[in-house]
C-alpha cells in the first residue's frame, strides 16, 4: 500500500512535468478530451516550471528535465511507436543524453573503491570530464607506460535512483494492463522488463566492455572499421577503461573533407560495417549517432560507447537478409515465405496476399531517385503492414530499425546521393551466397555432425545404463538371462539404427 502510494506521487510529479510542458498529449488528443479531463490538465500546469519559450520539441525537453531514468525511458520509447505512435517515437529520437558533470572528487572516491588503489597510482594523469550523460561520465587519462586512456565513470547514485523510477514504471504499466483493453493488447509491462534489462548492463561496465571486447573479436578482419581496446586491469562495475580514440568526429564533415578522406567511401563504410554486425554476427552497436562514431588518421570508423547493444538470433539474421536481398531483387513472394518460415506471420493467412501487400511498399521505393531510397522507412512500412497479418511485436527488430534510421542519418551527412541497394547489396549478397548456398550448406551439415559426435558419449551412456539395469533384474530374477540378452541386443539395434539414420541425414543434406 505504501510503495502504491509513493508510486502514484512518483507519476504524478512526472505527469505534472510533462502537462507543463505541454508534453503528456498532442493537441488533437486534448481537443478530444472531455472538458473536466481538460481543466484537470490546466490546473496541473499551475506553478510547474515552465518550458522554454520556442522550444521545437518539448517531449525531449520535459523528460530530460525529468533526470536519467526518463531519458533512458524516452529513449527506448523511441524504438516503439506502437506504443506511443509514430509522432512522439518521432520526437523521442531527438531526446540528447547529456547532463551536468559531477565533480572531479566523487569520480576519483568511485575510482579507488572499485579498483583498490588512488588514482595517482593507476595513471599519471587524469584530466576533467571531458563528456557526461546521464549513466556515466568519461575523463582522459595516461597510463604509467604512456598509453592515452578514456576512463569511464558511474554516475553516483544512479542506480538507485533507476530503481526507484523503474517501481513507478511498473505500476503505471500495470495499471495500463488491467483498466485497458489496449493496453493489455501494447504489453506495457513486457515493454518495461525489456527497459529493466538494458538498463541493468548499462549500470555494470563490465558488460561494456565484454561488448567491446566481443566486437573486437568479431570485426578483426573487418575493412575500414575497429573498437577501442579494453584495459581490464582498470575496468569493474563501475569503471570501464579503454583505449583513448584520437579521431576526428564524423559530424565534421568539412576537417574531413579537408583531410582528404573519400567521403563517399566512408558512407558506404557505415552502412556496410553495421550489416555486417547485424547480419554476418546477430550482434550490433544500438547507439551508432555520430557522437560514438570517429574517423581514425588511417581512415578507419571507430565506433565508442557500447553501453546499448542489440541481439539477433540466426532465425532474425536470416529473416533480415533475406527480406533485403528480396527487396533488391523485387522478389516479393520470397520476403513474404520468409515471414511465413520464421513464424512471424500465422499461417492462417494467404502468402500470396502478404507478398501483394509488401510489393504495395518495395515498388514505390524502388522507383525513387537514388537520394530518396531509405532502407530504414521501408523497414518500418514493413512492420506497420505486418501488423495487419497478426505479426507480433519483434522487440529486437524495432531496436534493429531505430538503429537502421540512425545509421542511414550518419551515413547521408557524408554523402547525400547515398543508394542504399547499391551499398547493401554486397553483404547482404555475401551473406545469401555464403548461408543459403553450398557452402553454408556444408556449414550446416558440419554442425549437425559435430552435435551428433558431441552427443555420443550421452547415447552411449544411457546404453550402459539400460544394460546394467536388465543385468540387475536378471539377476533378482525379474527377468531370465536369456530375455535379458534379448532386450540388450534389440536396445543395441535403437543406438546403431539411430546412428545410422542421423549419418545418412548428414549425407543427404551434403549431396543436395
Amino acid at each position: 500500500m505504501f510503495q502504491s502510494i509513493r508510486y502514484s506521487f512518483s507519476l504524478l510529479r512526472a505527469g505534472r512535468t510533462l502537462a507543463a510542458y505541454d508534453a503528456l498529449l498532442t493537441p488533437e488528443q486534448i481537443d478530444q478530451l472531455p472538458w473536466a479531463a481538460r481543466l484537470l490538465l490546466s490546473i496541473a500546469k499551475v506553478g510547474a516550471r515552465k518550458p522554454p519559450k520556442g522550444d521545437a520539441n518539448p517531449v525531449a525537453t520535459a523528460l530530460s528535465s525529468l533526470g536519467p531514468s526518463y531519458i533512458k525511458l524516452g529513449q527506448f520509447l523511441a524504438t516503439r511507436p506502437d506504443l506511443v505512435g509514430p509522432q512522439r517515437a518521432f520526437d523521442l529520437k531527438a531526446l540528447q543524453d547529456r547532463l551536468p558533470p559531477f565533480p572531479m572528487a566523487e569520480a576519483r572516491n568511485i575510482i579507488r573503491r572499485n579498483l583498490g588503489a588512488d588514482v595517482d597510482t593507476l595513471f599519471v594523469e587524469f584530466g576533467p570530464p571531458v563528456a557526461a550523460a546521464s549513466i556515466a561520465q568519461v575523463h582522459k587519462a595516461r597510463s604509467p607506460d604512456g598509453r592515452e586512456l578514456a576512463v569511464k565513470v558511474l554516475r553516483p547514485g544512479v542506480d538507485k535512483r533507476f530503481a526507484a523510477d523503474l517501481g513507478s514504471f511498473y505500476f503505471a504499466a500495470r495499471l495500463m494492463e488491467r483498466f485497458s483493453a489496449e493496453g493489455r493488447r501494447l504489453r506495457p509491462v513486457a515493454a518495461v522488463q525489456m527497459l529493466e534489462q538494458s538498463m541493468k548492463q548499462e549500470l555494470d561496465l563490465r558488460m561494456e566492455a565484454a561488448a567491446l571486447s566481443e566486437m573486437a573479436e568479431n570485426t578483426r578482419d573487418d575493412p575500414g572499421f575497429r573498437v577501442p581496446k579494453v584495459d581490464w586491469e582498470r575496468t569493474s562495475r563501475e569503471v570501464l577503461t579503454t583505449q583513448w580514440i584520437d579521431g576526428t568526429p564524423i559530424s565534421d564533415v568539412e576537417s574531413l573533407r579537408a583531410q582528404g578522406f573519400d567521403l563517399v567511401k566512408l558512407g558506404d563504410t557505415v552502412i556496410q560495417s553495421f550489416l555486417r554486425h547485424a547480419i554476418r554476427d546477430g550482434f550490433f552497436h544500438a547507439d551508432m549517432h555520430q557522437g560514438n562514431l570517429f574517423i581514425d588518421r588511417a581512415g578507419n570508423l571507430v565506433a565508442v560507447d557500447f553501453g546499448i547493444v542489440g541481439r539477433l538470433g540466426r532465425d532474425e539474421s536470416r529473416f533480415l537478409a533475406e527480406i533485403l536481398y528480396g527487396f533488391i531483387t523485387r522478389n516479393y513472394l520470397r520476403v513474404s515465405e520468409v515471414h511465413f518460415e520464421a513464424g512471424y506471420v500465422p499461417r492462417t493467412h494467404d502468402p500470396a496476399v502478404f507478398a501483394q501487400a509488401i510489393r504495395a511498399i518495395g515498388e514505390p521505393i524502388m522507383d525513387r531517385a537514388a537520394n530518396q531510397i531509405s532502407m530504414a522507412r521501408l523497414l518500418t512500412q514493413l512492420f506497420e503492414v505486418t501488423a495487419q497479418f497478426d505479426m507480433q511485436t519483434q522487440p529486437q527488430l524495432l531496436l534493429l530499425q531505430k538503429t537502421m534510421v540512425v545509421v542511414e542519418g550518419v551515413a547521408r551527412t557524408l554523402n547525400p546521393n547515398l543508394n542504399m541497394w547499391v551499398t547493401a547489396e554486397p553483404v547482404v549478397r555475401t551473406w545469401i551466397e555464403r548461408k543459403l548456398g553450398p557452402a553454408g550448406r556444408l556449414e550446416d551439415a558440419s554442425m549437425t555432425l559435430a552435435g551428433l559426435f558431441a552427443g555420443l558419449p550421452a547415447m552411449l551412456g544411457e546404453a550402459q545404463r539400460a544394460t546394467t539395469l536388465l543385468a540387475s533384474m536378471a539377476a533378482r530374477g525379474g527377468l531370465q538371462p536369456d530375455r535379458a540378452r534379448e532386450r540388450h541386443g534389440r536396445w543395441t539395434q535403437v543406438w546403431l539404427a539411430l546412428g545410422a539414420v542421423s549419418l545418412a541425414a548428414i549425407a543427404f543434406s551434403l549431396l543436395t
